[in-house]
Order: structure tokens, then sequence, then C-alpha cells
């Protein structure tokens, strides 16, 4: 299986599928490579596609230091310098975006050329001028009882997570199979990158991306709201919204078709900078 060593010893494992044009996909918060199935090799026919689990995630090193938001945008920039990617469109659902966001604050646009988010609101806490956070992670309070949750019953935790992530009816095997999936990062891992990544703000940088952007919006997400997440469509300058009404949060699952056509013509659009 393809590894890449990152700058501080840690192997991080990623896939690659296609030709032409490099597209990396950046999971979110206990997410994985595997998550993207319905996606990736149907993209992969219109461009190359390059998919990474995060450190602690998925078939990556569990280590158990180093899990912020910060770190896993180095952890991005480590691998597309190891794979030598130039002109990358990136792709970052949930956490995923909030990584991209750090990435593209640390090192601008280097290697990148433009950028997909999905589904992600720029601010994950509630306050007097945000009501658009986290439904269930809006405060600290409500951080410690997802961290309670997490200690006590990490399966159960994982099983409600698969359910609340999707609008359209899934199986019992399609549940099991996410829950599986989210339960290969470990308890420490979760709350780790969840104490970091609740606790960012990132509606002063967002005005401030140059890149050609593509923001995807959940219409039935529970997740978010979906006016915070389209705040960064918003404020992005000139970027592209496209709503999915018909999806929660997992947009890419629930409308599969959809979001392989809209994130294949954005790959391979000729867009002047």
């Amino acid at each position: 299986m393809p590894y890449v060593k990152t700058n501080d010893g840690v192997s991080l494992y990623y896939e690659i599928r296609g030709e032409g044009k490099p597209l990396l996909m950046v999971q979110g918060w206990t997410f994985t490579a595997k998550l993207w199935e319905k996606n990736a090799k149907e993209i992969a026919k219109h461009c190359r596609v390059v998919c990474m689990d995060n450190r602690g995630h998925g078939k990556s090193e569990k280590i158990m230091y180093s899990h912020t938001i910060a770190r896993y945008a180095m952890d991005v920039k480590n691998l597309l310098d190891e794979l030598d990617l130039q002109e990358v469109t990136v792709l970052g659902s949930s956490m995923g975006a909030s990584i991209l966001w750090s990435y593209l604050q640390l090192f601008g646009n280097y290697r990148v050329a433009k950028l997909i988010c999905v589904d992600q609101s720029p601010c994950q806490y509630n306050d007097a001028d945000w009501k658009w956070g986290q439904n269930s992670c809006y405060d600290v309070e409500s951080f410690i009882r997802i961290c309670d949750r997490i200690i006590y019953d990490p399966r159960g935790a994982a099983e409600d997570m698969a359910r609340g992530v999707l609008y359209q009816e899934a199986s019992l095997g399609q549940i099991k199979m996410i829950a599986d999936e989210i339960c290969k990062c470990p308890d420490e891992v979760r709350i780790k990158i969840m104490r970091d990544h609740t606790n960012l703000d990132w509606r002063d940088f967002i005005p401030h991306i140059t890149l050609p952007t593509l923001v995807m919006v959940a219409r039935k997400g529970t997740v978010f709201p979906w006016q915070g997440c389209a705040w960064a469509g918003d404020h992005i300058p000139g970027a592209k919204m496209l709503f999915f009404e018909n999806s929660g949060h997992m947009i890419y699952w629930d409308e599969p078709e959809k979001f392989n056509a809209a994130v294949a013509e954005f790959v391979c659009s000729e867009i002047n900078r």
C-alpha cells in the first residue's frame, strides 16, 4: 500500500486513480479515504484522483501527538511535495475544508490551482454574532458531552454519527461500514483533533482566498445549518456555490452522481485567475 512519510516521521496512507489534472480529496473528522467509494473511481475517469487518510485516521499511522488542523495542513503539503503535484484542485469535506483553509493560510497557493469546500461552516461554535455553528458541538459544554460519549461508548458514538451525516435512507450494512471506518480513529485522536478544530474561526481569513472556488452546501444537513456553510461561498471572492437539495452532510453519498459530475467539471474546466 502506498504511504508517504511526513517531515515529523508519520506514515500517511494515500491512493491514486486515473490520469490528467490532479485532484486531492481530504476527508473530515474520523472519516477515511474508503468513504469516497461512490466518488473516486467515477471522478478518476476524468482526472487524476488522490485520496489520503489524515494522521491517526483510516490506514494512516496511529500516533497520539500533533493532532491539530495546522499539522494536518502540513501533512497535505508533505504529500503534495512527495508526489510532486502541481496545479492541484484540492477538495475538503467537512473538517477537510478547514484543513485546506489552514493550508492556504500557511502556504498560500503553493502547488494549488483550485479549491472545493464541501459542507463546512467557518465557525464551529455559536456566539453573539454567529448562530450557524455545529449543531451538536456549538460551545465548550457540548464539546465536553461529545468527549464523554466517545470515551464511554465509542462505538455508539460512531454509529450515531454515521446515521446523522446522511439524509437518504441507508442500509444497516452501510451504517456499519461508515461506523467501522470512524472507529479506525482512536478515541484519543478523535478528541484531540476535534478540540483544535472546534476552537478555530475562519471568518477573518476566508475573504482573502484568491483561488477559483466551488462551495457545496447540503440543504438537509443536520451537522450544520446550511446558512453557515453557504457563508463561505458568499465571502470567497468569485466563488461558485452549488446547493444539494436532497443531501445531508455526506453530500457525496446522498447525491453522488451530481457531486461527481460537478467535481469533474470544475477540475477539468479552464479558469483564468
